[in-house]
């Protein structure tokens, strides 16, 4: 075989290098990985991007209804892909507040650096109700007392429409409904009640609502400048069907003749009348997400299309469509580990998987995938290799996932489960943290978004995950090898660790919540510290290949 030649060689040496200076600077300085969050993209929706934009390109939500689970479970989910929101996530007590009493709201809390910031800055102030709930607080809280759950993603909507009248922007209105409401038709209609006296003020979002009985698509949006209120619609997801929410709005017709089914603000109708994106005279039906909103982002479609596929296949859906079933009935009943299995998705195997054309050809004379070939390239990178972006489901800006079951058969403290994993969940164990649990891990009320700490939970594994990206064929392995027999021991032991809480809490609520603290938190505790010897060994194995 012949010989490289020395600049050849010099070269070759050079382009790890690179990498490694990509990957620090990208890990010193996160940014959101969307297009509101760095230059337009042809892709993307038509709205004008700029500081004040919202991030279209940051979440994902898969929305369970009771019959598609195998155990009968409703789960909603939240991949946090802002890559800019706060890591830390606590729990917050139930709380009683005297007559007269008023409930300080916060600008972004979002961006806080702990619990109970005293560098918050107050939004305005409204009647605090008698009781509060305990909930699970992250960038955007995730479940409350009486299983009442969560997910996100932001969907932008008419520029138009976002307004400075009123003082409630998305994650307080998360933070309102848990502390508020015991279902999911509750939140809906404490929201509604909310925001038309105090006013939404954020851009487009879908709350994807899981109760123990029922789930909930539910889209808002502000109401239009100068004005206060907010415009909302939302549908109820069959009960044996699985919906998804990735930075588009998505509910299209409305039949508000089926309440049961149907919800929507007063001015649903009148709104769009007002604005003139909608004429009644025209024969054309009202559909709410091209009222309000548009249906051009390929990089929100994209992902519809790759959930509901895997979820039903039989299906065939075209991934060019512009439009899917706002729900589905799955081809088969899912687990939380199939759920797993879709956020970990990045379009392997499909016309989409960006790692396809990086090839080599091996000392056998065979073509293979670069051991640099890497789903989760910056932007730099592929630019560098011309290779075209897709925002996959799985996503290297990920601060956190959530995945939650609520399950009617169960004490609320013990059926309402939060299943957390930290940074890209591609990459990481997602471990179980019961709504019954007294306290969160020290290591996940500190935040790690400005500085690096080892301190943090959220460092442990955003470090493990960088490190992977330089040489991801030979690294995403090793880690897989670390997360999956965890996660495969955590979800066989799950009914185990259950029966047993079950048993104390009808002996005594409390032992059953000190039981499952232990559980929860030194689990984490365990598995936040394999991480860091895990980032470690990784340095070490690899440390020639650098």
């Amino acid at each position: 075989m012949e010989r490289s030649s020395r600049p050849g060689r010099l070269l070759a040496g050079l382009v790890p290098l690179f990498l490694l200076v990509l990957l620090l600077g990208f890990t010193q300085a996160p940014t959101c990985e969307g297009p509101s969050c760095t230059a337009p993209d042809p892709l993307t929706d038509a709205l004008v991007q700029t500081d004040d934009s919202p991030c279209t390109d940051c979440c994902t939500s898969l929305l369970v209804g009771p019959e598609a689970s195998v155990d009968g479970s409703t789960m909603t989910s939240h991949s946090c892909d802002s890559g800019t929101d706060r890591t830390w996530i606590s729990l917050e007590p139930r709380m009683s507040h005297e007559p007269g009493s008023m409930a300080t709201l916060w600008l972004e809390p979002k961006r806080t650096t702990k619990p109970h910031d005293d560098d918050r800055i107050p939004a305005g102030e409204i009647p605090q109700v008698a009781e509060t709930y305990k909930f699970m607080d992250a960038a955007y809280p995730i479940m409350n007392e009486h299983q009442l759950a969560i997910g996100e993603t932001t969907t932008g909507g008419k520029r138009e429409l976002k307004t400075s009248n009123g003082i409630i922007d998305a994650p307080e209105l998360y933070r309102l409904v848990l502390e508020r409401a015991t279902n999911a038709r509750e939140a809906i209609r404490i929201a509604d009640e909310l925001t038309k006296e105090h006013g939404y003020n954020d851009w487009g979002e879908c709350f994807t609502f899981a109760d123990p009985e029922e789930v909930w698509f539910f889209e808002i949006l502000g109401p239009g400048r100068g004005n206060l209120g907010a415009v909302w619609a939302a549908v109820r997801i069959p009960d044996d069907e699985i919906a998804v929410s990735a930075n588009s709005h998505r509910i299209l017709e409305l039949d508000l003749n089926d309440p049961d089914h149907y919800m929507a603000s007063d001015n649903v109708h009148s709104l769009a009348q007002e604005m003139g994106w909608w004429n009644p005279a025209s024969g054309e039906e009202f559909r709410f997400a091209y009222a309000y909103a548009n249906r051009n982002s390929l990089y929100s479609r994209r992902r519809e299309w790759r959930a509901l596929s895997l979820l039903a296949p039989s299906l065939n859906l075209n991934p060019n469509s512009e439009n899917y079933p706002l729900s589905v009935k799955p081809d088969a009943k899912v687990t939380v580990p199939d759920l797993l299995k879709i956020f970990r998705d990045y379009y392997a195997d499909t016309p989409y998987d960006m790692t396809r054309r990086l090839t080599v050809v091996n000392r056998d004379g065979e073509t293979i995938k670069s051991p640099l070939a890497n789903p989760f390239m910056s932007g730099d990178m592929r630019t560098l290799l011309g290779v075209d972006r897709e925002r996959t489901i799985a996503s290297p800006t990920a601060t956190y996932l959530s995945i939650t079951q609520s399950r009617a058969w169960l004490p609320d403290p013990i059926g309402g489960l939060v299943w957390l994993g930290y940074d890209n969940p591609a990459t990481t164990p997602h471990l179980p943290f019961y709504i019954g649990i007294s306290q969160m891990p020290d290591s996940y009320l500190v935040d790690g978004r400005r500085e690096f700490s080892r301190d943090s939970a959220w460092w442990a594994y955003r470090r493990a995950s960088k490190l992977s990206y330089i040489r991801y064929q030979e690294m995403a392995p090793v880690l897989k090898e670390a997360w999956q027999p965890i996660e495969e021991e955590l979800f066989a032991k799950q009914a185990e660790v259950e029966q047993k809480a079950l048993e104390l809490f009808n002996q005594d609520p409390a032992l059953a919540e000190a039981f499952l603290t232990e559980y929860s938190v030194g689990l984490a505790k365990k598995t936040a510290e394999l991480w860091w010897q895990l980032g470690d060994q990784l340095w070490v194995r690899f440390n020639n290949r650098f």
